[in-house]
């Protein structure tokens, strides 16, 4: 027994020390995908082309959809299922360069629009869309000052045209930008001649081009942008209007040494100007968790000491009728609530997205799902989501088993194609295949454990709960419960919208991970607070009260989510809005089965706790 009892302690500092050797070896290894790649000069480089994507539609389209130059052959490069997940369509281009030798007015190719391509350029454009690249791993980005500021801002991709006034009409007219000019920054090693990318930005302009001789000629040579004459393009005075349906498609590369190093590449992306307004929302967050904990701290150690000494000396049956409060209802507390099978699946799914979240973000911070491993959150949070499903199975199926119920495959089957079902219609023969296999383990794991035993007995008779006061009605108290975990959580929600919406990059995953921890704290304490009061009031159905109670903060985050919408988005199109409020839904949904999770078993232990140190006769 000796040996046995000290096996434990012995794996868990192997797993120790094995950790302490991960992290101090982090230093010596690359993520798959994102290791350093040297150039020598006049390698060739190859461009890849993303999605276009739209602030305005929110629908990204493939880059071929217009008729943009194409290679002979066009190769799909998607990595990994997150980047399908993300509607990244990654392909190949046409455009080349090589390493350290500029080019100047190269021409990509020669279009001839139809009707119907014109018409899909001007919907592009009016649509906002802009065109993204990518060169090493690296996106393409637009460098612009902000005038308010005078800060270096950097867009992701160019846009696809413009609309303006010309050659004074007073009708607006479509121009498409067909010449990219190319700055491709790289850092030198010092003792090879090999050099590193570590910059990929682009000026754009729309010009009419003019040529002598033939268009489809391949020796064409063009009068505005002639390599040989030193003439290139510099700015957009003789823009080219897509009604004139023959589009010229050009670029310039240069090469520019940086003293920006490989492993700092993507600060300039994930750069963020804010940071005292992250931390305002980490103080924001800690002041409600101390002012919950203080209630919390009050009714465990003076409250309920005192309530749980009276009720223990309490000599006789007639004194105890005499008392009130939450030890009269001692034997309904446990009761099982209506519908009790459904709350046993909605526990496990929240339980499922509480340790996908909770691992995803743990990974997050330690920098292993850096953004320059395209795909790699989505792909992350996937297969966790999909092997939590064992402790998904597990929760349900001891809650369940505690409720007396007896078809634990039942419950196995709902917990699995619940939340996958209402949201991810689509995953649903991906689910069959894969996610049922691992719930089923979690609750034949679960099942086959003693059943949870309640520290008292429950009667027979169900006891008439009084009548309540106006503050502890359940709609009241449920949507005072959200308000706290919401307001935890708001400000950083501001940013999460802002990458996802606006198509930015969020990496200050070490303030997610704290506001995370923050926001369980919060679910937790004001749950706790409320169910309290419910049962002090004598009512004893706590059970789906304490799961809706932290779940309401999934109503105030779709009511900001409006708000964002109406304030921050500019989104025109019914099918967008309809897109981003389904989508909101969705979150919204998820954030509810999360929060509603963490309130039910911060009240179930406290519940378990406070009947467990009382006599009862």
């Amino acid at each position: 027994m000796g040996m046995e009892r000290r096996k434990p302690h012995a794996i868990s500092m192997w797993m120790c020390f094995a950790l302490l050797l991960l992290v101090h070896s982090v230093h010596s290894f690359y993520l798959p995908g994102v290791a350093p790649q040297d150039f020598e000069k006049g390698d060739l480089l190859k461009v890849k082309v993303n999605k276009l994507a739209s602030v305005k539609t929110q629908l990204p389209y493939a880059y071929y959809s217009l008729p943009y130059c194409k290679p002979k052959k066009i190769e799909d490069s998607a990595e990994n299922l997150g980047e399908v997940l993300r509607g990244d369509r990654i392909e190949n281009s046409p455009y080349e360069f090589k390493m350290r030798e500029p080019q100047m007015c190269n021409v990509v190719c020669h279009v001839t629009l139809s009707d119907k391509e014109v018409k899909e350029f001007k919907e592009k454009i009016d649509g906002e869309y802009r065109v993204n690249m990518i060169l090493d791993n690296l996106p393409l980005v637009v460098p612009f000052r902000r005038p308010d500021t005078d800060t270096l801002v950097y867009q992701h991709g160019f846009p696809v045209g413009f609309k303006a006034q010309y050659a004074g009409s007073k009708e607006e007219r479509y121009f498409i930008n067909n010449h990219l000019a190319f700055t491709v920054k790289y850092h030198k090693d010092e003792e090879t001649d090999a050099a590193r990318i570590v910059g990929f930005e682009a000026k754009h302009f729309s010009i009419k081009h003019v040529y002598d001789g033939k268009s489809d000629d391949s020796k064409t040579r063009l009068t505005t942008c002639d390599p040989h004459a030193k003439r290139t393009v510099t700015n957009s005075n003789t823009p080219h209007v897509v009604d004139d349906r023959e589009i010229i498609f050009t670029y310039d590369v240069d090469f520019q040494e940086s003293e920006i190093k490989w492993a700092s590449r993507w600060d300039t992306y994930l750069y963020m100007a804010d940071d005292q307004i992250h931390w305002f929302s980490i103080v924001n967050s800690l002041m409600i968790v101390l002012f919950l904990s203080g209630m919390v701290a009050m009714i465990m150690l003076r409250t309920l000491y005192r309530d749980i000494s009276r009720y223990n000396q309490l000599e006789t049956q007639e004194e105890a009728q005499e008392e009130t409060g939450w030890k009269l209802v001692h034997g309904d507390v446990f009761r099982s609530p209506m519908n009790s099978d459904l709350l046993c699946v909605y526990v496990g799914t929240g339980v499922q997205f509480l340790g996908m979240i909770l691992v995803t973000m743990i990974f997050a911070a330690l920098g292993f799902l850096s953004p320059s491993n395209r795909g790699g959150l989505m792909t992350a949070m996937l297969l966790l989501w999909v092997f939590m499903g064992i402790f998904a199975g597990y929760a349900s199926a001891r809650l369940y088993k505690m409720f007396k119920g007896s078809e634990w495959k039942k419950i196995t089957l709902q917990t699995a194609f619940m939340f996958p079902g209402i949201v991810f219609v689509i995953f649903f023969v991906l689910n069959a295949l894969i996610w049922v296999p691992l719930v089923f383990v979690g609750s034949y794991v679960g099942f086959r454990k003693p059943a949870i035993e309640a520290p008292v007995k429950t009667n027979k008779i169900p006891r008439q709960i009084p009548e309540q006061a106006w503050y502890m009605n359940p709609f009241f108290s449920i949507l005072i419960g959200g308000i706290l975990p919401f307001g935890a959580v708001f400000i950083e929600l501001f940013f999460i919208l802002t990458s996802i919406w606006l198509q930015q990059f969020y990496y200050i995953f070490g303030f997610l991970f704290l506001v995370f921890l923050i926001l369980i704290v919060t679910c937790a304490e004001i749950t706790v607070v409320l169910c309290y009061f419910q049962l002090c009031s004598e009512d004893y159905l706590w059970w789906w009260r304490s799961y809706l109670t932290s779940g309401s903060s999934a109503l105030y985050l779709f009511l900001y989510a409006a708000f964002y919408f109406f304030t921050k988005l500019n989104i025109t199109k019914p099918v967008s809005g309809i897109l981003y409020f389904g989508y909101m839904l969705i979150g919204s949904y998820a954030f509810f089965v999360l929060t509603g999770t963490i309130g039910f078993f911060a009240c179930f232990w406290f519940t378990k706790l406070i009947y467990s140190s009382v006599k009862i006769d």
